[in-house]
């Protein structure tokens, strides 16, 4: 008897089939299933399990399939989250995502494929591969490779296409069908890998080498849509820059609305869907014949306004040149009044000029030079004898102040002092003024009235 709340046991065994030694009841598939769903649920219950998503999906019906991969062993387990439990909110289940899935394992019996039915999800961060893809898109920002500044304008009428893609999938399909069904165009399919080792690289030489063709007004690089493992060519550096550094424009329509690479930030217009790109790309016969209406109408008004313009401009003119002969004279008579108006100007311009010249003559002849110099020689032989007594006697007063100057300095000069019998005793360029401060067998210098000497000093009485 097993214990209330536990699973009940099972034993499959494998015996000979009917007709041999031993008979065993033989399940059917689905029995076995049921089997299988009943103990796995009574065992997985409430269960919580952490991995990063992997191979999101979205169906129609709301329903949300994916995987969880663990990130530390190789280990992945399907996963699925009905409408009903998305509908009360959470976190964005999204590719890469590091989530914390609650919820209970079943066997899915129409395939007999083991699942985890998610009941509630805690996001927990990102994902390996997502924390890589966001250091790169960060690091490509910086760079510029994403400025919108950069991004280039598409043809307005483009003749040829490059179209790079896989040669079997759905995407040149669809674009080949809407381009051909809005209007003229030529598409020339470059076959390149969608997924896998190394496709990112390849796509960019594509890329590159439709890049150089001349004839080529724009490229597209598209694909379906898929998990972020089956886009990530799509977010390889060496296409991106690729991408970002295209002289012609590019257009990316890769996976569905949802899905968002490197390379649609690099591109310089990201369509949704490749049927997307091909409207942005080929206008439609209704849309070329509503712009061919709007740019007639708009003839048609410009050329109505310009030739009104230049009617009424032809009336003015023709309304000035009525009479002629009138502004004919009327002109002669401007003229005549112009010539008589110039004519008083010069009159009162020569007269003034007159008057000035007259003026300075009678100013000149007052101030002339030789009378002026004979004036000033004569005050200068004047004012000499005066200047002379001056000089002598400010050279007299100067002299008699000089002498009792030099008196005074040579009653106050110490040589006058020493010439009548004092001498100055010095020692290490001091001054000895008492004789407390040199000692016996200290070597003095003196200075005399004429001359000095050196002495030692035989006895101190310092007092």
């Amino acid at each position: 008897m097993t214990k209330r709340g536990a699973p009940p046991q099972f034993e499959i065994a494998f015996g000979e089939l009917p007709g041999g030694r031993e008979e065993r009841e033989v399940l059917g598939v689905a029995a076995l299933d049921r089997m299988l769903k009943q103990l796995v649920e009574g065992a997985t219950q409430n269960v919580r399990v952490s991995g990063e998503v992997r191979g999101t999906s979205r169906a129609t019906s709301g329903h949300i399939y994916f995987a969880l991969k663990d990130e530390r062993e190789d280990a992945l387990i399907d996963c699925v989250m009905y409408r009903g439990a998305t509908s009360r909110g959470g976190p964005r289940i999204v590719d890469g995502a590091r989530v914390v899935v609650e919820g209970r394992v079943t066997v899915y019996a129409p395939r007999g494929r083991l699942q985890l039915v998610a009941e509630g999800v805690l996001d927990i961060g990102r994902g390996e591969l997502l924390a890589a893809l966001e250091r790169l898109k960060v690091a490509l920002a910086a760079e510029g490779l994403f400025d919108p500044a950069q991004k280039k304008p598409l043809p307005r009428e483009p003749r040829r296409i490059a179209v790079l893609t896989s040669r079997d999938g759905a995407a040149i399909h669809d674009i080949r069908r809407v381009a051909f069904a809005r209007g003229p165009i030529e598409i020339l399919l470059v076959p390149t890998p969608v997924q896998g080792q190394g496709a990112g690289e390849r796509i960019a030489r594509a890329l590159r080498w439709a890049d150089r063709l001349p004839d080529i007004d724009v490229i597209v690089v598209t694909r379906g849509g898929g998990s972020l493992e089956d886009l990530a060519a799509y977010n390889d550096e060496t296409l991106v820059r690729a991408i970002a550094a295209a002289d012609k424009p590019i257009v990316t329509a890769i996976g569905h609305e949802i899905d968002t690479s490197l390379a649609d930030l690099a591109a310089d217009v990201r369509a949704a869907t490749p049927s997307q790109a091909a409207e942005l790309l080929v206008p439609s016969v209704e849309d070329r014949r509503s712009t061919l209406e709007h740019l007639t109408r708009r003839l048609g008004s410009s050329v109505r306004h310009r030739l009104t313009q230049h009617r009424r401009a032809l009336e003015l003119i023709e309304r000035k040149l009525a009479r002629p002969r009138d502004r004919l004279d009327s002109a002669s008579q401007r003229l005549d009044d112009d010539l008589e108006a110039l004519r008083r100007s010069m009159e009162r311009a020569l007269r003034v000029r007159r008057d000035g010249l007259a003026d300075a003559r009678r100013r000149l002849s007052a101030e002339d030079p030789r009378r002026v110099l004979a004036t000033a020689r004569g005050r200068l032989e004047a004012l000499s004898p005066r200047l002379e007594a001056a000089l002598h006697r400010r050279l007299e007063a100067r002299r008699a102040e000089l002498g009792e100057a030099a008196a005074r300095l040579d009653a106050l000069s110490p040589l006058a002092v020493l010439s009548r019998g004092y001498a100055i005793a010095t020692t290490a360029g001091r001054v000895v003024r008492r004789a407390s401060e040199v000692t016996a067998g200290d070597v003095v210098d003196v200075r005399l009235g004429e001359g000095s000497l050196r002495a030692r000093v035989e006895s101190s009485d310092g007092g």
